[in-house]
């Protein structure tokens, strides 16, 4: 192999644009293409590609070191820039080539496993495994970078919004959070744990404790939950929090940053102030506390218009306190063919439906499943309530409220992706408030924290987080994009009864309360000032502004479905020393090598 001694590299590939200067490049050989008297190749790095050129008038010795270019070889030439004859208008250096003058080979490559090309349908286990090739590829490296710029522009605007970037620690106490923790086990102090954070919750609301005002972290999380498209065991939230603020304060700075993102990574004017849904009114048009608004096709509610119908189904809904409701999709009859409603009844039901009724409106006159139910005019009244039309279809369900919501909710978007009505190009925000501070649990019967614990009731709701959970509504609130949850905020306790009863209402005993937030306790009776802050999720947003549909296209050595690393095939055993040192013994070993 030659040495690159006394050749420096004055160009990246893709900044290449001028000709008639002397240039020398590096990179890897993208593609190479021998004509006999004439050899192309084009280079490959970070940046973008350029071609190189060799012809019979190049030196003899060049010339055959270029004839033994294979693709992903690294090489550096250093030639001058000239005039393409054959211009490729699809790349910035498409106008320009290098005519090679000096070319050395510092590396050579063997075949690799799959084509380093942007298109790829290589199994993605084989992709995974030679993580460090794939990411060679234009798309991915593109993604990194952009998750570069966006915690940049990250920085830059808290930086200069008067934050603080602190640390917070990696080793913590375990404390409930909502999700298992992963432990890690201590060799000094035998028989305990420390767990790695899911989040720096406890640290950051201590730090306003000590008066740092303005705090912020790209805090690297760590949850111990299955894996789906938008989530893997260790993720970046920018963390943040702030004192002597309300919940209107924190919103406009999160805004604030948010426009500036879009406007600096992307070049896209995002509307400010950003929409705000309450909860309630989220699920009552969505059925979604993460509501996709990039179309219409709300849910609605026809429980009035249908309330005197003889139609069981309906009849038995409302006498037992639930509703009707209906979604109306224009224009979908001669996409949602009997045979397509009936696969969205069975979804409907795989998620808790009895079944659905339908209108589909074909012909002249509708196509009702329940019109032999309907006395006159009755069918007539719903199609006008809800806007219905000749071309549409009306899917209809009837059982208690919640599950309905929930159900038409799934459906809704199912629905509009059959239809191709959500344009990808839109990026629509949307703050849910006034989040419920408790949730009911079907399993035990109970109401449950839907929150962490220290988050603030709204003030009119005290008087209810005993005695009426349902009417209590948190100071808590999350940012939404395109139905994909990207952020968690809240304001917090600082008063040290109200945060006591608060531990109690979950079920807590003075003694666990001491064990596991003795410390931050403590720390209110010292005072604190009123505060508040959100996570953001970096990893998520990154997704979304790269056109992404997994996280794992955003990261770059991700995790699979069972939370392992195909490349360097962790987890993996350790030898009997570790473990002796830890006090450790391992009793049961499970098969996780599916993926």
């Amino acid at each position: 192999m030659d040495s690159m001694k006394g050749m420096k590299r004055t160009h990246y590939c893709g900044k290449v644009l001028e000709a008639g200067q002397t240039v020398t490049v590096g990179g890897f050989c993208d593609t190479v293409r021998n004509k006999g008297g004439i050899i192309f190749i084009v280079l490959r790095d970070v940046t973008g590609v350029v071609q190189l050129v060799f012809d019979d008038s190049s030196d003899n010795a060049v010339f055959e070191k270029a004839s033994a270019c294979r693709s992903e070889d690294i090489i550096m030439a250093s030639g001058i820039v000239r005039e393409r004859e054959s211009k490729n208008p699809k790349i910035p250096t498409g106008n320009v080539e290098i005519f090679v003058t000096e070319l050395r080979i510092l590396s050579k490559a063997q075949t690799t496993p799959f084509e380093i090309v942007d298109e790829l349908n290589t199994n993605e286990e084989l992709r995974l495994k030679y993580r460090y090739l794939d990411l060679r590829r234009a798309p991915l490296q593109r993604n990194i970078l952009m998750r570069h710029k966006i915690a940049k522009v990250t920085r830059d605007y808290f930086y200069e919004n008067g934050f603080t970037e602190i640390e917070t620690p990696m080793f913590i106490k375990s404390t409930p959070e909502g999700a298992r923790d992963y432990l890690v086990p201590s060799r000094i102090h035998h028989g305990k744990f420390y767990a790695l954070p899911q989040s720096p919750q406890i640290y950051k609301q201590l730090l306003m404790v000590a008066g740092f005002d303005r705090y912020i972290q790209l805090a690297r999380c760590f949850r111990d939950e299955d894996l789906r498209a938008d989530r893997q065991p260790e993720f970046t939230q920018i963390d943040l929090e702030m004192s002597f603020v309300d919940e209107e304060d924190i919103q406009a700075m999160v805004e604030g940053y948010i426009a500036r993102l879009f406007d600096e990574v992307l070049g896209e004017k995002i509307e400010l102030p950003l929409k705000k849904l309450t909860f309630a009114d989220a699920m009552e048009k969505y059925g979604s506390d993460k509501p996709d608004t990039r179309f219409d096709m709300e849910i609605q509610n026809i429980s009035d218009t249908v309330k005197d119908t003889d139609f069981v189904v309906f009849k038995n809904a409302l006498e037992s306190g639930g509703s009707v409701r209906a979604l109306c999709a224009k224009n979908a009859a001669g996409i949602f063919t009997r045979k397509e409603i009936d696969k969205l009844t069975e979804h409907a039901k795989g998620i808790g439906a009895k079944g659905l009724a339908y209108v589909r409106w074909v012909d002249d006159a509708p196509n009702c499943s329940f019109a032999k139910f309907m006395k006159e005019g009755e069918l007539e009244k719903i199609l006008e309530k809800v806007g219905a039309q000749k071309g549409d279809v009306v899917i209809i369900m009837a059982d208690k409220t919640r599950l309905t919501l929930s159900v038409l909710g799934a459906l809704r978007l199912i629905m509009a992706r059959k239809l191709g009505i959500i344009d990808d190009s839109k990026h629509n925000f949307v703050w849910i408030t006034q989040m419920p501070f408790f949730e009911y649990d079907e399993e035990s019967g109970k109401w449950v924290a839907a929150h962490h614990p220290f988050t603030m009731p709204m003030d009119e709701c005290v008087e209810y987080l005993e005695s009426d959970p349902e009417k209590v509504r948190a100071k808590a609130w999350d940012l939404v994009l395109n139905g994909v949850e990207l952020s968690s905020g809240s304001m917090r306790i600082t008063d040290c009864a109200l945060q006591e009863k608060m531990f109690s209402l979950l079920g807590m005993t003075k003694e666990e309360i001491e064990l596991k937030f003795g410390f931050l306790v403590d720390a209110y009776k010292y005072a604190a000032p009123p505060h508040g802050g959100m996570g953001i999720g970096l990893d998520r947003i990154t997704m979304i502004m790269c056109g992404a549909d997994n996280l794992r296209d955003v990261t770059a050595f991700p995790k699979v479905q069972n939370a392992s690393e195909l490349m360097s095939a962790c987890p993996a055993e350790v030898d009997e020393k570790q473990l002796e040192e830890l006090s450790i013994a391992v009793t049961n070993k499970e098969d996780t090598s599916s993926i």
